[in-house]
C-alpha cells in the first residue's frame, strides 16, 4: 500500500534520482552529447535533460546485445538460472516500487495510486510469471517411423529490439522484456521520449539483479531517429512494438528494407462496449463503461471508446455515465485523492481537443466535459468527456482519440450491434454485457477482436494472451504464447 499524503509525495518526488543517460553494456552511457527535455505533464516543468540517441548510440547498444547473445553466458544458461534472475528483478522492482511509481507519475501524468497499485503491480507480476515459467517449457519429439528420431526444439531468436509507448511505460516494457529474456534473447529497449526515465531505472535494476552486460540495453530518443535506426539495424533479429498503427507500418517497411527481421505489432484500437437490456446489472455496466474510458486519462489502446447501448436503455445508461464523468476528480497526479491525472503533454492535449472540436462540428451532442481544466497549473488536464447522438460515420466513432472521450451510439437489435462493433479497421478488444449464456458465446465469436470481456472490462491475468486482429496488430503479449515471438523452432531429424 502507498501510505502517504499529498505533501509527503510532493517531497519524495523531489528526492527521486532521475537517470539521464542511456544504459548500454551494463553501464550508463552519455552518448554523443545531444539531449532532449523530459517535461512533466502535471505542471509543464522540465524534469531532466536526457541523452538523445542517434544512429551511433543505437549501433553501440545493438553491438553490445549482439556480443552478449553470440558469445555471452545468457543464452547458454540453464532456463532455471535465467528464471531466477528474472525473479531477482521482480524483487528489486518491489523494493524500489515507490521510487518507480513516482517516476512514472512525474513523466506521464498517471495518478500515483494507479502508478503504484496497477502499473508497478503489473510489471512486478510479469517478471515473476516469466521467471517461474522459464524452466517449465518442453521441446517435442514427434512420433515418426521406427528408424528415425525427430526433435523439435525452441531456441532463442537472437537480438530483440523493443519499442514501447508512454501510456504504461513499465507494464508494456515488462511484457516485452520478461518473455524475451526468459527465452534467452538479449534486448535493446527504446522507450518513448515522453517516458524514458522509468525504463532507465528498470535497466539499472536489471543490472543490479545480475543480468550480464549487454543483455538489456536502453537507448533514449525519438522514433524517427532512434526507432528507425533500431528497425533498420541488420543485427536486430526481432522487433516488438506497441504504439500507433501508422508507426507500426513504418516498422514493417524497415524490416523489408533491412534483414526481414520478424516484426510483432500491438497497435491502436477503437474498442466497442456493447450493453444489452438483459445486462446483469445496468448500474455496474455503466460504472465500468465510465471507468474504462476515463482510466489512465483514456490513454489506452483498449479503451472502450465506443459505447454501443440498446436504444431502450440508452438514456438511463448515458445519464449514469455523465454523472460519473462530472463527479470524477481531476487533479495533481501526485495527490492520492486524484482519480484522473494529466494528459501526457501539451501536444497530445491539443490533439484530443481537436477531436472534440471535430465531434461538435459533426453534430454530436456534448453531454459532459469537452474542455481543458486546471490550466493555471501549467499542466495538461482535460475534463472527462461524453458525447451522445453519435453517428457511426462520424470521426468520433471511427478514429482512435487516445483520450477520455466517450462516444455513445445506439442500436435496436443484436445483429445491428455486432455490425456496428465490427465496423472499424481495428480489432483489439471489445466488451459485452448480457445475462444470456448463448448470446455471450455467439456474440463473442462474432466480434473481430483479440480480447472480448463479458460482463466486465479490462480483466484478466498473465495466463491469458493479449493482442489484436486487423489493423490492431499481430502476435501476443502475456501468457506462454508470448515466448513464441522470441524463439525459433528447429527440427532435427536423426536417422537411426
Amino acid at each position: 500500500m502507498l501510505n502517504a499524503t499529498h505533501e509527503e509525495l510532493l517531497r519524495r518526488a523531489k528526492e527521486v534520482d532521475l537517470p539521464t543517460r542511456h544504459h548500454i553494456d551494463g553501464a550508463d552511457e552519455a552518448g554523443g552529447g545531444a539531449a532532449f527535455a523530459v517535461v512533466s505533464p502535471r505542471d509543464g516543468q522540465t524534469l531532466a535533460q536526457v541523452a538523445d540517441a542517434g544512429e551511433a548510440e543505437v549501433d553501440l547498444a545493438v553491438a553490445a546485445a549482439r556480443r552478449a547473445f553470440d558469445t555471452g553466458p545468457w543464452p547458454r544458461l540453464a532456463p532455471a538460472d535465467r528464471g531466477r534472475a528474472l525473479l531477482r528483478i521482480a524483487d528489486l522492482l518491489e523494493r524500489h516500487r515507490e521510487e518507480l511509481a513516482l517516476t512514472v507519475t512525474l513523466e506521464m501524468g498517471k495518478p500515483i495510486t494507479d502508478a503504484y497499485g496497477i502499473e508497478l503491480r503489473a510489471a512486478i507480476n510479469t517478471f515473476r510469471f516469466y521467471g517461474q515459467l522459464a524452466d517449465k517449457l518442453t521441446d517435442e519429439s514427434p512420433h515418426t517411423a521406427p528408424d528415425a528420431l525427430a526433435l523439435v526444439t525452441r531456441e532463442p531468436a537472437g537480438v530483440v529490439g523493443a519499442v514501447v509507448p508512454w501510456n504504461f511505460p513499465l507494464t508494456l516494457a515488462s511484457w516485452k522484456l520478461a518473455p524475451a529474456l526468459a527465452a534467452g534473447c538479449t534486448v535493446v529497449l527504446k522507450p518513448s521520449e515522453n517516458s524514458p526515465l522509468s525504463a532507465l531505472l528498470l535497466a539499472r535494476i536489471a543490472t543490479e539483479a545480475g543480468l550480464p552486460p549487454g543483455v538489456l540495453n536502453v537507448v533514449n530518443g525519438e522514433g524517427p531517429v532512434a526507432g528507425r535506426a533500431l528497425g533498420l539495424h541488420p543485427d536486430v533479429d526481432v522487433l516488438a512494438f506497441t504504439g500507433s498503427t501508422a508507426v507500426g507500418r513504418h516498422f514493417l517497411r524497415y524490416s523489408a528494407d533491412s534483414n526481414l527481421k520478424r516484426v510483432w505489432l500491438e497497435l491502436g484500437g477503437k474498442s466497442p462496449n456493447i450493453i444489452l437490456p438483459d445486462a446483469p446489472d445496468l448500474e455496474q455496466a455503466a460504472a465500468t463503461a465510465a471507468w474504462g474510458i476515463f482510466f489512465n486519462q483514456g490513454e489506452m489502446c483498449t479503451a472502450p471508446s465506443r459505447l454501443l447501448v440498446h436504444s431502450s436503455i440508452a438514456d438511463r445508461v448515458t445519464e449514469a455515465i455523465v454523472g460519473r464523468a462530472r463527479a470524477l476528480r481531476v487533479g495533481d497526479p501526485l495527490d492520492p485523492a486524484t482519480e484522473m491525472g494529466a494528459m501526457v503533454g501539451a501536444n497530445h492535449l491539443e490533439r484530443v481537443l481537436g477531436h472534440i472540436g471535430t465531434g461538435l462540428d459533426e453534430g454530436a451532442r456534448l453531454r459532459a466535459g469537452g474542455g481543458r481544466t486546471l490550466a493555471e497549473t501549467g499542466g495538461s488536464f482535460l475534463r472527462p468527456t461524453v458525447f451522445d447522438q453519435v453517428d457511426p460515420g462520424m470521426r468520433l466513432a471511427r478514429e482512435e482519440i487516445f483520450g477520455p472521450v466517450l462516444s455513445v451510439l445506439t442500436f435496436d437489435d443484436l445483429d445491428e450491434a455486432v455490425r456496428l462493433a465490427n465496423a472499424t479497421e481495428y480489432g483489439l478488444a471489445a466488451g459485452l454485457w448480457t445475462s444470456d449464456l448463448s448470446t455471450a458465446h455467439q456474440v463473442s465469436r462474432a466480434l473481430k477482436a483479440g480480447t472480448v470481456w463479458v460482463n466486465c472490462y479490462e480483466e484478466g491475468d498473465l495466463t491469458v494472451p493479449f493482442g489484436g486482429m486487423k489493423q490492431s496488430g499481430n502476435g501476443r503479449d502475456k501468457s506462454a504464447h508470448a515466448l513464441e515471438k522470441y524463439t525459433e523452432l528447429k527440427t532435427t531429424w536423426i536417422q537411426l
